[in-house]
């Protein structure tokens, strides 16, 4: 069975390097592609969707963003199994701030080059390994610019408040991004946001028991 993968804005494939699949199980990492002008989050997964090969079973995995998305691809299509991680599966778990800057467009009104330094500056003080770190930096830096902004007007606008029917939801008690006071995780981690790279062995072992569990 083939297993999606969808990264988190700002982040690509390289975020999942951690992450193993049993036997049996393919990883495709789902590319971004390019949003059309104020194009909703809705609108923007069932377009990535067509990636999908929805004639055969298959299950997602989708992280910060790529959660959200996976939560609207689900429905559309129905995966056999979809998981969320370090996200929300609808938008009235998003922190208030997030909606807000939606309302006020206050993202709009900060530089994307500043993001990117403070999210870089972040990373230095984290608890990822010197290569993880250093990885996380060139997504930053590679990241871009014009994907950003239109990815934190997605976000901050997004509307859907119907939850998958069926999926896991994994979250970082230190989530600083997305507080996990916000939201309802059915599994909560000691780790932060970017706990897909420090706390994947714990992950692994989710994946593992709910893939083989279909």
């Amino acid at each position: 069975m083939k297993v999606y993968f969808i990264s988190g804005l700002g982040a690509d494939k390289r975020v999942f390097k951690h992450i193993l699949l049993p036997g049996g199980f393919e990883a495709v990492h789902l590319d971004w592609i390019t949003p059309f002008k104020n194009e909703s989050l809705r609108n923007y997964a069932l377009r990535l969707a067509e990636k999908i090969e929805t004639s055969s079973p298959f299950a997602i995995v989708g992280l910060s963003m790529g959660g959200m998305i996976a939560s609207e691809i689900s429905q559309q299509h129905k995966p056999m199994a979809n998981i969320i991680i370090s996200s929300v599966p609808v938008a009235s778990q998003l922190p208030p701030y997030m909606k807000t800057s939606g309302k006020l467009k206050i993202h709009d009104m900060i530089p994307i080059s500043l993001l990117k330094s403070a999210a870089i500056m972040k990373r230095l003080i984290s608890v990822e390994t010197a290569e993880d770190k250093l990885i996380l930096k060139q997504m930053i830096e590679e990241s871009d610019d014009s994907f950003i902004r239109w990815g934190m007007n997605a976000i901050s606008t997004w509307q859907n408040e119907e939850a998958p029917s069926s999926y896991i939801h994994i979250h970082g008690k230190r989530d600083i991004i997305l507080p996990v006071r916000y939201t309802k995780p059915h599994i909560v981690l000691k780790g932060g946001h970017f706990m897909i790279m420090n706390r994947s062995k714990e992950i692994n072992k989710i994946l593992e028991k709910t893939l083989l569990g279909l």
